[in-house]
């Protein structure tokens, strides 16, 4: 009895051991590597909530979360495929499927303990990555992502901080946060941190270690302001209400900016009024045949070269005497007439007494001197001596608010020197050519050519500027006016003073000095023209300007810092017309090396009046 019952319970437990195996064995042998894989990415999968944790600790940007979810993925995606390597090398090395059930326990859990290492590292690695990656460059890593050829911002971390600090003036005009006490409180002192951490840098290498933490904190409370104001109309409205008074502004502290250039070019540096007074002391300690200058008897061969300047600037005009001997083939030969005002007549007579400039022969004159020149005579002088125009230049606050108006109120313009090159052959009676030049120019080679140029019958010879459209004819003149528009082309090409050669012989048979004179009367209320001395000028010459070679003379250094170093090099004269002036300390200090080249600051004159470059 006891043997038969022994024998069917034993194939009972034969029967409960063996269907399992065979069972398992039939299903393990369906499983493939993929099936063995998921395990993993669903642990990997699992690391989303801790890490949106994470990101809700770090600044509050709108793409974080994307970042986020996409670093997890990537992190995913590696995991898997790492995960196929595994799967596949445990297949391989363990075929038998029922072996890896019953004996494959410490294989199974190997591969378990790899997975959670490659695990920890992603995890590690995603965290790490969050921490040191800035909002901005979340940013910009996205969009290099979506966009390989698109050009990444650099100093992203400084941009960021500026415009948190708009967002939060924002946030301060708008009523729901205003209203709100506790948050004001902590967003002004947010934004007092961020603008102490700013400070003047200007790239994300100035900024200090602690900017990335004022930043997250900044940010936090710029997602508190962005919770209580959801009125997207109020914000759009107050940005508006933003750029309009930025652009305010700007043009504000651009007028400002304008006023204080032109103030600045008025003005006389210290050394530059020490110098004559110096000079002046000088030439008056001086017995009256050591006042004379040499080679007076040059003065009026009209087969030499003759240079006609007006100046009260003795260091400009030194410059000028300087760099054109220094360039001459034949110095002896060239001669400089040289007129000034009382006030700088001793100054300039003295320096060039104690600094002859070569071979080269000089003559000092002062204005008051010509006797000819009157207001019965020069029509200009009688309105530059009236009191409208006193009016015009001294009682500004009843001037027409012009920005364009504020460049004509300079010193300059009141001063007669500034016309005498409209009465050349008055003062050179008997001379037949001369170059006039400015004293705001250096010359870079020999002018002696000059005297050879065949001027067709023109008066003028001029190197023209019509390359750009603000040196045209309807630029200088008022074309709304009949007089100027049945006379003149508004587009016709201006041309430039500065260095001109003028034919004396034709000035005097075409009567240049009467057409002057005949302008100026129709001018006197300042109707066709405002002031200074080209707008006359191109009336006065027009069509009998001789159109000169652009290489003879190349402008724009006193206010265009885009001039070509090439036009530069090969120009015979650089001019630096406009504010910006070289021995102005708001001179363009890339092309002041040219005009310094021909200044002695070693000059015991010099060094008395600290002048230095």
């Amino acid at each position: 009895m006891k043997l038969w019952l022994r024998k069917p319970v034993l194939g009972l437990l034969f029967l409960t051991v063996l269907a399992p195996i065979v069972l398992y064995t039939d299903k393990l042998s369906t499983f493939s590597a993929y099936e063995f894989v998921q395990e993993p990415s669903t642990i990997s999968l699992n690391l989303l909530p801790r890490e949106l944790s994470v990101a809700h600790e770090e600044p509050a940007v709108g793409i974080h979360i994307q970042n986020l979810t996409r670093s997890v993925h990537l992190q995913t995606r590696q995991l898997n495929e790492e995960s196929k390597e595994i799967g596949t090398n445990v297949s391989s090395e363990e075929d038998n499927p029922i072996r890896q059930v019953i004996e494959g326990d410490n294989t199974l859990e190997s591969v378990e303990n790899k997975e959670h290492v490659k695990l920890k590292v992603a995890e590690h690695s995603i965290l790490s990555t969050q921490a040191e990656t800035k909002p901005e460059a979340q940013k910009s890593s996205k969009t290099k992502s979506e966009k390989p050829n698109e050009r990444v911002l650099v100093d992203s971390r400084v941009r960021y901080l500026k415009d948190q600090l708009i967002r939060a003036r924002v946030y301060l005009s708008l009523s729901a946060t205003r209203t709100n006490t506790q948050f004001n409180r902590e967003l002004r002192v947010r934004m007092k941190e961020v603008q102490r951490t700013l400070g003047d840098a200007t790239k994300d290498a100035d900024l200090p270690k602690i900017a990335y933490e004022k930043l997250k904190a900044m940010d936090q409370t710029l997602a508190k302001g962005k919770q209580m104001q959801d009125d997207c109309a109020a914000v759009v409205k107050k940005l508006r209400a933003i750029i309009h008074s930025t652009e305010e502004q700007l043009r504000v502290h651009q007028k400002q900016a304008l006023f204080l250039t032109h103030l600045t070019a008025k003005t006389v540096p210290k050394g530059l009024h020490c110098l004559p007074l110096r000079l002046s002391t000088e030439y008056y300690h001086l017995n009256s045949s050591a006042q004379q200058f040499p080679n007076q008897e040059k003065l009026d061969d009209p087969e030499l070269f003759h240079y006609a300047l007006f100046s009260d600037n003795v260091l400009a005009t030194a410059v000028v005497l300087n760099s054109t001997v220094a360039n001459a083939k034949e110095p002896w030969k060239h001669v400089f007439h040289i007129v000034t005002d009382k006030l700088n007549y001793a100054a300039m007579r003295m320096w060039f007494l104690a600094n002859p400039p070569g071979k080269a022969t000089i003559q000092v004159q002062n204005i008051d001197e010509f006797t000819w020149l009157n207001a019965s005579y020069s029509p200009v002088l009688k309105q530059l001596a009236s009191q409208n125009m006193i009016d015009y230049y001294f009682k500004t606050h009843k001037a027409v608010d012009s920005d364009s108006n504020l460049k004509f109120r300079n010193p300059k313009y009141l001063s007669m020197m500034n016309h005498l090159r409209f009465y050349l052959p008055e003062i050179f009676p008997k001379l037949s050519k001369v170059v006039f030049l400015d004293d705001d120019i250096v010359v870079q080679k020999d002018l002696s050519g000059l005297w050879s140029v065949d001027l067709k019958g023109k008066v003028n010879g001029a190197v023209e500027t019509c390359g750009e459209n603000f040196h045209r004819f309807d630029r200088y003149l008022n074309f709304s006016n009949p007089i100027i528009a049945k006379n003149f082309d508004p587009r016709a090409c201006g041309w430039a003073y500065g260095m001109n050669v003028f034919d004396l012989e034709e000035w005097k048979k075409q009567n240049i000095t009467g057409v002057y004179h005949s302008w100026q009367n129709l001018n006197h209320e300042r109707q066709l023209w405002k002031l200074g001395t080209l707008p006359p000028g191109l009336i006065t010459f027009w069509k009998r300007v001789y159109p000169l070679d652009k290489s003879w003379h190349v402008l724009g250094l006193g206010y265009n810092p885009s001039v070509s170093p090439k036009e530069i090099e090969r120009a015979a004269v650089i001019h630096y017309n406009g504010n910006l002036k070289p021995w102005l300390e708001i001179g363009i200090l890339k092309f002041r090396g040219y005009w310094n080249k021909f200044v002695d600051y070693d000059h015991a004159y010099m060094r008395d009046c600290n002048m230095s470059p």
